[in-house]
């Protein structure tokens, strides 16, 4: 190779797949579009529904721009419909209208836009929305959203309500004046919202979720006036419905007239006929509640005398009574009782003492007849060896013994001179 030739690099081999691409390695733009375009082009036609939120036509343009909300969630796509189709609707196609639509998904490599290209329009009717909202209406029932059981109750004097309406509505106006002027100290946390149309049930939601999750508002009301069919629809919206069957704030749902029963109805805690009926519901009226304070006070002060009356009757009843007339009488008759019987007891125990005294002094004279020592008064002496023995006979002593002779008075010391057995005749011995 030679100074003056140029070398031309190599092209760069890119990545068979997405999954393949590297910081190294990636993918041009033109790649990826081209690649998203291939795929939405193997795409088939398909029907999808929706409600109408904005749509364009010019005058003698073929073609009309429309764009196609999602019901349920803040989603929406491009839509591009022949202008004779339109045309050839049997009703004219306004904004707000719910329809299905069927169109082939176009993807656009230059500006990276995907757009829906329809052919056909057709719009929901009435029947089949409330068909439609008949078999929720049984779905949800079967798993239990409807039981008065989950239901809770009303706070009786909340202190801080929530209020979900639309903008600058009769609605909002009925329940906040009905209600301050049956409780003005009621505070309302007021979120006005789209009631119709496709951004109502998602600003309804967020509207409910922000509301219940603020620990001092104490109910929530949901209101919205009278209308059609179509444009109660977002309250009978299966995810709305299920988001309030899951806040923990009461809720109370009043949606149109009294005839009218969207299925936010059915969930609610309390269904009000109208917002008007939903203030007399979350607050009681002051001056009722004045007037039951006034009655209650009255019978109260009524209870009162009366129990004071009744208690008077029975002291002047029990004043009435001799024992309390005069006190004294019932100690004079126990103090003579009392007086009675000590007399008794005394005589009693006199007369006891005196015969046990007169038993006493016999027992003493008998015991004085049969002691050893009248008999030695009498002159008797009784003799005792030096082992303090009593000498019965002669024969147990001799001659120069010496023995006590214990006296009547007094003992004396003697001297045996001598001993003999003598019998004593029977006269002497009668004689002792």
């Amino acid at each position: 190779m030679s100074i003056g030739e140029q070398t031309t690099p190599a092209p760069r081999r890119l990545a068979a797949r997405a999954g393949e691409t590297t910081a190294e390695n990636p993918w041009p733009v033109r790649l990826l579009s081209s690649k998203i375009d291939e795929y939405i082009a193997r795409m088939s036609p398909l029907w999808v529904e929706g409600q109408i939120v904005q749509l364009n036509r010019r005058p003698g343009a073929s073609l009309a721009f429309l764009t196609l909300r999602d019901t349920a969630a803040d989603m929406s796509l491009p839509v591009a419909v022949q202008s004779r189709v339109l045309a050839a609707m049997p009703t004219p196609v306004q904004e707000g209208a719910h329809v299905v639509v069927h169109a082939k998904p176009t993807f656009w490599p230059k500006r990276g836009s995907l757009q829906l290209q329809a052919d056909e329009l057709r719009p929901v009717g009435v029947g089949e929305l409330l068909a439609r909202i008949e078999h929720l209406k049984r779905v949800l029932a079967a798993e239990g959203l409807f039981d008065a059981g989950r239901k809770l109750p009303l706070p009786f004097l909340p202190r801080r309500a929530g209020l979900i309406c639309g903008r600058e509505s009769k609605a909002e106006h009925d329940v906040v004046v009905n209600a301050h002027a049956r409780w003005p100290a009621l505070h309302f946390e007021i979120r006005e919202v789209a009631v119709q149309g496709a951004r109502a049930v998602p600003e309804v939601l967020a509207a409910l979720r922000e509301l219940d999750a603020d620990p001092e508002v104490e109910v929530i009301v949901i209101a919205r006036g009278g209308g059609a069919v179509e444009d109660l629809l977002p309250f009978s919206n299966e995810a709305l419905v299920r988001a309030a069957a899951a806040c923990r704030t009461p809720i109370v749902s009043a949606i149109g007239h009294e005839t009218d029963n969207p299925l936010l109805d059915l969930v609610a805690d309390y269904r009000a006929s109208t917002p008007t009926d939903a203030a007399k519901r979350i607050v009681p009226d002051v001056a009722e509640q004045r007037r039951g304070l006034a009655q209650s006070r009255q019978r109260i002060r009524q209870a009162i005398a009366g129990r004071l009356a009744a208690e008077r009757r029975g002291l002047d009843h029990l004043r009435s009574r001799p024992v309390v007339a005069n006190p004294h009488a019932l100690i004079t008759v126990r103090a003579e009782e009392v007086a009675r019987l000590r007399t008794a007891a005394r005589q009693a125990v006199r007369w006891r003492t005196e015969r046990a005294a007169g038993d006493l002094r016999a027992t003493h004279a008998q015991l004085r007849a049969l002691s050893p020592a009248a008999t030695l008064a009498r002159g008797y002496a009784v003799l005792r060896d030096g082992r303090g023995h009593v000498v019965q006979s002669s024969d147990g002593v001799e001659p120069g013994q010496r023995l006590e002779a214990l006296l009547g008075s007094g003992r004396l010391d003697v001297e045996v001179v001598a001993a003999a057995a003598q019998q004593l005749p029977p006269a002497d011995v009668g004689a002792l």
